[in-house]
């Protein structure tokens, strides 16, 4: 049959020309296929790489240490146990030689009453100096007063004397008088000797009796004078009593108040002993996870600070921590929707077309690190959106998370022409697109 082909020149012709025919059609849908391409909608985008965390730091691993050095003397949980918040996790031992008396606490406790007893009888003591200090007061007052008396009394009496005095002296120089009278009387013979004598007699009891008021008169100012230097005395005594009286009780005092500093300490003693006991006890700050023993020998000793167990809490909301260049950090804010797709979870994606990805959930940005990491990087905290479907339920904290952050949508065309130029994704906040999109919908 083959020979008969080259016989006609239709058959030839069809059959030489159906192969560029074909190809012709195809280079031009496929430039038309292209060309339509080329206006279809590309969401721009920057990629990130991190793993999953938790969204409030207290929901995070954390590790419980040892707050007081010890013994590992029982473990009361297993790796992978599930504990609630006051659970005992371990019991420690002490080993420190000041705190391994069993008793510690109650002989304290001893220590502290005994010294407040000390403290009562000191202020026994106190208030009867106080007491003490009281009727010296009033014995003072009371004497004063009547040494004061006693010298006002004196005083009246020397003035008295005095006053006799001076009367003794008048009668002394009207006897001087009429002695000499009688005496030229005596000699004219007008008086009689008897008479003369009588007088004479007279003028020497004046003087007698001067010489007793002067003497009386002496008694009495000597007397004035010891009632003064008696009240003197009975101030100064007192002063001096009371003085003694009020440094015993500041003495006292000083004891009482040195005791309670003392009764304090120990009572602070006390609780950071009674405190220490309970940290025998390592207890589960919250719900959640045993996730590994640290140190796990019975009877290793361990020191002040040393991790024991690491603990997961449960529950927890589920975070991505997002790695990005500095570069694209400035195109990144709060509330950016980024898709996420996590290690062992099978997903298809095209980052110009998160519509048409699949495995990826949508996540919302929910913080932004103000300092680069120590990878040369900035962190990015992501929260699940709650607008896309829900993340699944069997991520675990520290899966490995890809990350593509959604930007503005543009033409393929200009994306390409944007990377042919090396010009950067279009900077836009996504509040203000979000709030273009909700217009849209209400119109």
């Amino acid at each position: 049959m083959g020979h008969h082909r080259h016989r006609y020149n239709a058959y030839n012709h069809i059959f030489e020309r159906q192969p560029k025919a074909i190809f012709k059609v195809t280079g031009r849908f496929a430039l038309i296929l292209m060309f339509i391409t080329l206006f279809l909608p590309w969401t721009q985008n920057f990629r990130g790489k991190g793993k999953l965390t938790t969204l409030n730091p207290s929901e995070r691993p954390q590790t419980l240490n040892s707050i007081i050095p010890g013994r590992i003397e029982k473990w009361y949980v297993q790796e992978g146990q599930r504990v609630k918040k006051g659970d005992t996790m371990l019991f420690i031992s002490e080993v420190k030689e000041d705190y391994l008396d069993p008793n510690l606490v109650p002989r304290t406790d001893d220590q502290i009453l005994s010294k407040e007893k000390g403290i009562g009888s000191y202020q026994s003591k106190l208030k009867a100096l106080e007491n003490q200090y009281k009727a010296i007061e009033r014995d003072q007052v009371l004497k004063t007063a009547q040494l004061r008396n006693k010298v006002k009394q004196t005083r009246a009496k020397m003035i008295s004397d005095s006053a006799k005095i001076v009367e003794a002296e008048v009668k002394l120089v009207i006897a001087k008088r009429q002695i000499e009278a009688f005496e030229k009387m005596y000699k004219d013979g007008i008086k009689s000797l008897a008479e003369y004598e009588a007088k004479k007699a007279s003028f020497q009891q004046a003087i007698t009796d001067k010489t007793a008021m002067l003497n009386n008169y002496i008694t009495s100012e000597n007397e004035w004078i010891n009632a003064q230097l008696q009240l003197n005395n009975l101030n100064n005594e007192f002063e001096q009593k009371l003085a003694y009286n009020q440094a015993d009780r500041f003495a006292l005092e000083s004891q009482i108040f040195d005791g309670e500093a003392t009764v304090s300490k120990m009572r602070i003693q006390r609780s950071n002993y009674s405190i220490r006991t309970q940290n025998y006890y390592v207890l589960a700050p919250q719900d959640g996870y045993v996730v590994k023993a640290l140190k796990s020998g019975i009877g290793e000793v361990i020191k002040e600070g040393t991790p024991l167990v690491e603990i997961q809490p449960y529950p927890f909301k589920i975070a991505a921590e997002m790695y990005v260049d500095p570069l694209n950090v400035a195109l990144v804010e709060k509330g950016q929707k980024v898709r996420l797709q996590f290690d062992g979870w099978p997903a298809l994606v095209f980052g110009g077309w998160p519509g048409v990805s699949f495995g990826t959930f949508g996540g919302v940005v929910v913080a932004i690190d103000q300092t680069i990491s120590e990878n040369g990087k900035y962190r990015l905290l992501i929260a699940p959106d709650s607008a896309d479907k829900a993340w699944p339920n069997l991520l675990k904290v520290g899966t490995g998370a890809n990350g593509i952050g959604l930007l503005k949508d543009v033409p393929i065309w200009y994306e390409l022409w944007r990377n042919i130029n090396g010009f950067p994704p279009e900077y836009y906040k996504p509040s203000e697109q979000a709030g273009k999109e909700s217009n849209k919908k209400e119109k």
